[in-house]
């Protein structure tokens, strides 16, 4: 009610109640909803308009079932934290998948990079030391095949999600916590978000198995999912009105032993590009 009464945004409020872990997001809603109605001299549990609006569509991984038919490949649901939504699926890929990959790669790698805040340029930073190669659109029948798979598994448009973007860690490197969404707030993100919206959410499939670390860490959960190949986790990056969910801070833990090579699928709200 203080905080209403000091102006503060409905949705700003549910997002931090909700970050903050001790609501969910639909009992964040339904609270401001109910002390709205007070302020306006209504009942506690009367009927009242929300201030939200109706949550957005958003790709969605079946959990109906232990394994998932898509149309070429069963897999596997291993691991599932509810919220935020973290997804730990395997035989998404095939080994000789994963090697084809890798082996279409070849040595196109170079230095890692991230997107500057300020006017959105692809910058070096110490925080990520592995290095990357992109596989474009049509470039591959492996990829295409793959992307086609992901989007069955994510009931979202091959249209909407961005090229493979590969990353190569060997032993030491690693990429510090960091968000996938991008940041409205950011003059820098704002034209990768006219690109086709944010990021919804994110898939890492592992394309090698690795000796030892590596894992993709969440520190706020306490959580790490180490790499073994042909496995993928995927993870929401917002909440269902698209709004970005602090929750999924995560990193890529350094490896001790070994090399890790993942491949990132981002989708975005619409059409990428």
């Amino acid at each position: 009610m203080e905080n209403l009464a000091r102006g503060c945004r409905p949705l700003e409020m549910a997002n931090s109640m909700a970050g903050s872990g001790q609501h969910s997001m639909a009992v964040a809603m339904a609270a401001i909803d109910a002390a709205i109605a007070l302020r306006a001299g209504g009942l506690e549990d009367a009927p009242v308009q929300s201030a939200f609006t109706a949550p957005q569509q958003m790709p969605y991984i079946d959990l109906s079932s232990n394994r998932i038919s898509t149309p070429d490949r069963e897999v596997d649901v291993l691991f599932v934290l509810q919220q935020p939504q973290v997804i730990l699926l395997g035989n998404v890929l095939s080994s000789e998948e994963c090697d084809a990959i890798v082996a279409h790669c070849g040595n196109r790698y170079t230095r890692s990079t991230v997107t500057a805040e300020n006017d959105g340029a692809s910058v070096v930073h110490e925080g990520r030391t592995s290095e990357m190669a992109f596989i474009r659109r049509g470039e591959a029948e492996v990829a295409e095949r793959i992307e086609r798979r992901l989007a069955a598994l994510a009931h979202w448009p091959v249209e909407n999600g961005e090229p493979f973007q590969l990353q190569k860690y060997g032993v030491t490197q690693e990429y510090r916590p960091h968000y996938d969404w991008l940041d409205p707030d950011s003059g820098g993100h704002r034209s990768h978000l006219a690109m086709g919206g944010q990021r919804l959410a994110t898939f890492v499939l592992y394309l090698s198995d690795v000796e030892q670390g590596g894992g993709t860490a969440f520190p706020g959960l306490g959580l790490e999912i180490y790499p073994r190949k042909g496995n993928a986790v995927w993870f929401l990056n917002t909440d269902a009105n698209h709004q970005p969910d602090r929750q999924t801070l995560h990193a890529g833990a350094p490896v001790v032993r070994g090399t890790k090579i993942i491949a990132n699928k981002w989708l975005r709200q619409g059409r990428y590009g």
